[in-house]
């Protein structure tokens, strides 16, 4: 099964505009998805970065979006927990919430996934990017991506 991310900032391998890098206003792009399977419990959304220097770089950790859910806003709050739209694990900063494209130089990939779940999770602590995928293993029915790129 097949979800489709989409964002109105931009197109699949389109650049991020700068409002929403540390060039920028540091603010999260609104997301948007179509076509979740049947049972979704919940979503849950990492960003990542595989181009930096140190290996892949983790931007945002967001999950047990509702799954009613089709869309996530412009400026998600940097909170543990945000009203309506889920709870928030650390970034590759060790900062809760999304921190934007922010690459040392050239032009860097920028990966929005989607997983469409059929539980809630219940990882310990803040999680990681890596401790949220040990917690959805087993329970994504369908996922998407969305790649956009960021140049300095």
């Amino acid at each position: 099964m097949t979800i489709q991310l989409t964002s109105p900032s931009f197109t699949e391998g389109s650049p991020i505009p700068r409002r929403f890098s540390c060039d920028g206003e540091n603010v999260s792009p609104a997301v948007q998805w179509s076509s979740p399977p049947a049972g979704v419990k919940s979503f849950a959304l990492i960003m990542d970065d595989p181009d930096a220097p140190m290996g892949t770089f983790v931007h945002w950790v967001l999950y047990n979006i509702p799954g009613g859910a089709s869309a996530l806003p412009e400026a998600v709050a940097r909170t543990r927990q945000v009203q309506g739209l889920g709870e928030q694990g650390k970034n590759s900063a060790r900062q809760t919430g999304y921190t934007g494209p922010c690459p040392p130089g050239g032009t860097h990939r920028y990966f929005f996934k989607l997983f469409a779940l059929d539980a809630l999770l219940a990882p310990a602590g803040d999680p990681s990017a890596a401790d949220l995928e040990k917690a959805m293993q087993g329970h994504v029915l369908a996922q998407a991506q969305l790649m956009g790129r960021y140049s300095r």
